[in-house]
């Protein structure tokens, strides 16, 4: 299938990029960014650019609309860009999307493929509704992408209430989001909009399709966010009710969780992955980014706690879209 990626110069369109090189299903065709870079070749506006793409001439986003001729579209364009962008789109071509613009849309869904993928099911409400041969795929925001594949094999002991903490990476500002001297020796109690995300993204990504629309899971979330001085990876204190449990049991979830194993997707990891002391330092990388680690269980009766560490530039951004389009293409929606 011939792609897409929209904002490739940005930084989650740079990890996209990076993830499709070689991919064997999704073959790079147009390279799109701003009107300042058009014309000019990738390497040139990114020095690390794969091989692969390294002569490629970035188009502009307003002559890509006017013939996309792509099979599928890897989005990476800020919000204030994507919501028409996405929809116009989607008219005729699958949009896979880190814009939050959707997300909260009833119709479409919020993936994680190893937590919801069911609510591919969504795309069919799209297209039914709104006349489109195409649709709109959104991954959560990288906090929650994380949290949420830490809940999914937790959803059997019942949970009840969740509070998190999350101490993330400054990449998740974007190039420009944050200057030196503001992150510098100093720990940021406050990101815009992001607490608010993970308490109700969780919530939509953990529930059940209802007449076309989620029904959001019934358990409480309560979220506290940070920014840190940490160049790439999130890592997240949850705290967490269940209606029963034992850290023996919860840990044996955690590491057994691996639903996609069958399904031979290019992209495949393990999700989850046990490791006493998780840190981003050294864990971020691992399963070239789309693997959570999960540590410091500990609680007992229904009360615990435990520490993950995640990517959030792939498991948090490209990489969980890359994977969402590899389980649509897989299960027969594209």
């Amino acid at each position: 299938m011939k792609v897409a990626v929209l904002g490739a110069t940005g930084m989650v369109g740079r990890t996209f990029v990076k993830l499709l090189e070689g991919h064997p299903w999704f073959e790079v065709e147009k390279l799109v960014a701003s009107e300042r870079s058009a014309g000019i070749r990738y390497g040139e506006l990114v020095e690390d650019s794969p091989e692969e793409f390294r002569d490629f001439e970035v188009i502009s986003l307003e002559d890509f609309l006017k013939d996309p001729g792509v099979d599928l579209v890897f989005n990476a364009l800020p919000a204030s860009l994507a919501g028409d962008v996405e929809e116009r789109l989607a008219k005729d071509i699958p949009i896979f999307t880190n814009a939050r613009v959707h997300r909260y849309d009833d119709d479409v869904p919020i993936l994680v493929p190893e937590v919801n993928p069911e609510h591919l099911r969504l795309t069919e409400v799209q297209r039914e509704r709104k006349g489109w041969n195409g649709f709109i795929v959104t991954n959560p925001n990288c906090s929650t992408a994380i949290l949420a594949v830490s809940l999914a094999p937790l959803r059997d002991f019942g949970i009840k209430r969740v509070h998190v903490a999350t101490m993330q990476a400054i990449s998740g500002a974007g190039f420009f989001g944050l200057s030196a001297l503001a992150i510098h020796d100093n720990v940021i109690p406050f990101i815009s909009g992001e607490e608010w995300k993970i308490e109700n993204e969780s919530r939509k990504i953990l529930g059940k399709i209802e007449n076309g629309r989620i029904k959001p899971a019934l358990f409480e979330v309560s979220a506290i966010a940070t920014r840190v001085p940490v160049l790439h990876g999130h890592t997240e204190a949850v705290f967490i009710e269940l209606e029963h449990g034992s850290t023996e049991k919860i840990k044996e979830a955690f590491e057994s969780f691996d639903p996609l194993k069958s399904l031979s997707l290019p992209s495949y990891e393990k999700p989850l992955v046990y490791t006493e002391v998780p840190q981003p330092r050294f864990h971020r990388e691992r399963g070239k980014g789309l693997t959570v680690t999960v540590g410091r269980v500990e609680g007992s009766d229904s009360a615990f706690k435990y520490v993950i560490t995640g990517h959030n530039l792939v498991r948090g951004a490209a990489g969980g879209s890359l994977l969402n389009a590899e389980l649509a293409k897989k299960l027969g929606y594209i």
